[in-house]
């Protein structure tokens, strides 16, 4: 009778070469990972990755939708508490309720201990980014833009801020669409440089300031929600908060962020916003802009705004020209390269 057989396995096979690789380089590869909620995963991998994933310094956070807010919601964001007066900072909290929920039930790597982010049980959203402690760039996609506007209406902003706002640059058309054929002669001889007469009597000029207002409150709006993260994470260098439609970006830079720690933030009176300052304004306008790619846009209409006073920064005109130039991408760049060319008017805005 022949002896059984036994399968040994290769002492060498049963080390996890993985663990072989230095901190460092495991980091590495977290960050390039980015996104919260995989790293989220990540971190019920194993205890090594539990504590490797806090120490992360890009994070990304995408919001896929706005969720009906139930029971367990309504603990979670206070929602039992009054409605803030502004509909929009309301709007943005229930948005941001969905990336919270995904990690909730998480555990840690052990499988029966304490939740792996029990701050997410907490009121606010931002506890989301809690665990995180060497945070220093952060990206929040929303689900899509806060302005309402009609179909194949262009409205685009950008805005950088620091306590307050600092500049914004707003792209609007009242039509986008494939170049018409046979049309474009015709709409160039309308085109003196000037600004139609016609502009003043349709509400052109109405709609306009409609745009600048409305992306001006969008980005104020913004902005008040990231006060409680911008003050959990004193390692942020570089904060962008955007949509994923793309119509609005808000962005703040090192000095920005630190400039935003020193200063006391001024809350508008009447709504969870940042209160706008008294701005001036350069507007800039073309009937008809032609487009890489066959694109065509109508009233075509270029908005920068800085405020009146300084507040302690200085901002040369080449920052801000090279900022509005380089504020958007594709064919949307030469649409404001074009427009920078034409005729500037000005106006002025009481702060609000």
């Amino acid at each position: 009778m022949h002896p059984k057989a036994r399968i040994h396995a290769d002492p060498l096979l049963e080390v996890d070469q993985f663990d072989r690789l230095p901190d460092s380089l495991v980091l590495v590869i977290l960050n390039n990972v980015e996104d919260v909620r995989s790293l989220g995963r990540c971190s019920a991998v194993s205890k090594r990755f539990y504590g490797l994933v806090p120490l992360v310094h890009d994070v990304y956070v995408k919001i896929d939708r706005v969720v009906t807010v139930d029971g367990d919601a309504e603990d979670m964001l206070n929602l039992s508490a009054p409605k803030p007066r502004n509909i929009l900072s309301h709007f943005l909290k229930m948005m941001l309720f969905t990336i919270i929920k995904p990690f909730h039930g998480m555990r840690g790597p052990n499988g029966a201990g304490r939740p792996l982010f029990p701050q997410l049980a907490q009121h606010s959203p931002a506890q989301v980014l809690h665990n995180f402690t060497h945070i220093r760039s952060l990206r929040i996609e929303l689900p899509s833009g806060d302005v309402g506007t009609e179909d194949g209406v262009l409205l685009k902003w950008r805005a950088e801020y620091g306590s307050t706002l600092q500049n914004c640059v707003i792209l609007g058309g009242t039509q986008v669409d494939r170049k018409p054929v046979g049309a474009e002669h015709e709409l160039y001889s309308e085109d003196n440089g000037s600004m139609p007469e016609s502009f003043y009597t349709n509400g052109g000029l109405k709609l306009r300031v409609v745009w600048t207002i409305s992306s001006l409150i969008a980005a104020s709006t913004r902005h008040y929600l990231l006060r409680s993260i911008i003050k959990d994470h004193p390692t942020l260098t570089s904060l962008v908060l955007t949509d994923a439609d793309g119509q609005g970006t808000l962005s703040m830079g090192a000095e920005q962020l630190k400039e935003f720690r020193e200063n006391q933030l001024s809350a508008s009176a009447c709504s969870n916003r940042t209160q706008v300052p008294a701005c001036n304004m350069k507007l800039k306008y073309a009937p008809y802009l032609e487009l890489p790619g066959g694109i065509a846009l109508q009233g075509a209409t270029l908005v920068a705004i800085k405020p009146s006073t300084s507040n302690g920064t200085h901002t040369s005109r080449k920052e801000s020209d090279a900022f509005i130039s380089g504020a958007f991408d594709g064919p949307f760049k030469f649409a404001v390269k074009a427009l920078m060319k034409r005729r500037t008017y000005l106006l002025e805005m009481n702060g609000f």
